[in-house]
């Protein structure tokens, strides 16, 4: 016997009540926790994914009973895949079971898709949930494949994974991938205000409100990091621990000891977005390895957008280290993209490697100072026409306007460097790259100063 996502048992043959529901059909226990409680009933309750939910949406259909299509449901922890999947379970007329792939092995899956295929026959669709669909192995999705391909069952397969590389390719062809989005602090605020209004939230023992101080309603968006389920069950803690202390008031203190972590101050729209990012930039570029953790816990703790933090890693490793360690670009490169293929909370591992890597490497601003002298020469309108040698030299006629007389081909020389000139006229003698001598720059330095005396160029 195996059981689903909330341990209750799921087996073969005729329908029972558990078979058919599954928990996410069952009424709701009183003493359920908050989360579970404030599931939305029906799909104009879902709070956020409106990008999902508009009028003839997929999702609206098969929420509705209307649709058959399978889909899976991508996105991080805590922003409705579930609570799309209840939602889905209180369509009339159709069998909701569901199964985790924490737990369900093949033997499971053959089991409720022969099911499946007994009721299809008797005039009754299945709607299997299969939970952190990417646990399933290769064998395991094989076996879902005919029935979503002759549509057997309706898939509904929820993910915190990339499909794209955790689902195989002909499953995934046959199915509607939908990516839902981490929940905006409106969203959140909204998720909170029903808590603490509706008849299924919270109430005090007297069976009143709880009041939510303007910093404690702050202090929980704050950590709640667009995830629904964590924000509602720090909410029904501070409210116990309020309760326990004689109160009905839900204060920033009471927030604090109830997650048993200090509430963390920061706006991700105001000043502190501004100044903790300025800190870890400066932390980095100053090679204080230590400093630069604390701003990324900082920032990572806040629910700071995890792109966001890779996008600034990417533009210091050049910025601020260059060619003096260039494979710290690659490195910051590496964790960006890891951020789009796992997301949070996993994505901290790499984007710490990235601060460590680029917070211990040799520091340098040559690249930037470079460029932007470039473009400096640009702007200001100095830089001549292209000189006559360095022309297109390829389409007909060009040799006898002088393209490409003259021009000395690299590879013909020694050192593969051809002493021409290949700046226009007015800054032929220009230097822009002026390399350190920190880290593997000072080797490019030695370099570039040797091939400036083979190009002929004149010393600083």
């Amino acid at each position: 016997m195996s059981e689903d996502l909330f341990g209750n048992p799921v087996g073969g043959g005729p329908a029972s009540p558990a078979t058919v529901g599954g928990s996410l059909s069952e009424a709701v226990n009183p003493s359920a926790p908050l989360a579970v409680r404030m599931r939305p009933r029906s799909i104009d309750e879902i709070v956020g994914q409106q990008h999902l939910l508009g009028p003839g949406s997929p999702l609206r259909r098969l929420a509705e009973g209307s649709a058959a299509m399978s889909v899976f449901l991508w996105g991080p922890p805590g922003v409705g895949k579930t609570t799309i999947a209840s939602v889905i379970s209180h369509a009339s007329a159709r069998r909701f079971v569901e199964l985790s792939a924490v737990t369900a092995g093949v033997r499971d899956v053959r089991r409720e898709l022969d099911t499946a295929r007994r009721e299809l026959a008797a005039g009754r669709p299945t709607v299997l949930f299969v939970d952190e669909v990417h646990r399933f192995n290769k064998a395991q999705q094989d076996v879902l494949l005919p029935a979503v391909e002759n549509r057997i069952v309706t898939l509904v397969a929820a993910t915190t994974e990339n499909p794209s590389f955790s689902v195989i390719s002909p499953l995934l062809s046959r199915s509607l991938l939908l990516t839902l989005r981490p929940l905006s602090p409106e969203d959140i605020a909204t998720l909170v205000d029903r808590a603490l209004t509706d008849p299924r939230g919270l109430r005090t023992p007297e069976d009143g409100h709880y009041r939510l101080t303007d910093q404690g309603r702050a202090d929980l968006l704050q950590m709640a990091g667009g995830d629904a389920r964590r924000v509602l069950t720090y909410l029904e803690e501070a409210a116990a621990g309020a309760t326990a202390s004689g109160t009905d008031e839900i204060t920033p203190e009471v927030v604090a000891t109830a997650v048993d972590r200090a509430a963390v101050r920061y706006d991700k729209g105001g000043d502190q977005h501004y100044d903790v990012i300025s800190a870890f930039i400066k932390s980095v570029r100053g090679s204080d390895v230590d400093a630069a953790l604390h701003w990324l816990a900082r920032m990572i703790e806040a629910g700071e957008d995890a792109r966001f933090i890779a996008r600034r890693l990417i533009v210091l490793a050049s910025e601020d280290i260059g060619m003096a360690a260039p494979s710290v670009l690659q490195t910051c490169v590496a964790a960006a993209q890891a951020v789009q293929l796992i997301g949070m909370p996993e994505a901290r591992i790499n984007l710490a490697q990235a601060t460590i890597a680029a917070a211990t490497a040799p520091k340098s601003n040559a690249v930037i100072t470079a460029i932007d002298a470039a473009l400096a020469d640009v702007r200001a309108g100095r830089g001549g026409e292209v000189p006559a040698h360095l022309r297109d030299a390829h389409y007909s006629g060009a040799a006898g306007l002088g393209h490409g007389a003259g021009y000395r081909y690299a590879h013909d020389f020694p050192h593969g460097v051809a002493a021409q000139q290949y700046l226009p006229d007015d800054l032929a003698r220009t230097r822009y790259y002026r390399p350190t001598d920190h880290g593997n720059e000072e080797t490019i330095g030695h370099r570039w100063e040797q091939i400036r005396t083979l190009l002929g160029r004149d010393p600083d």
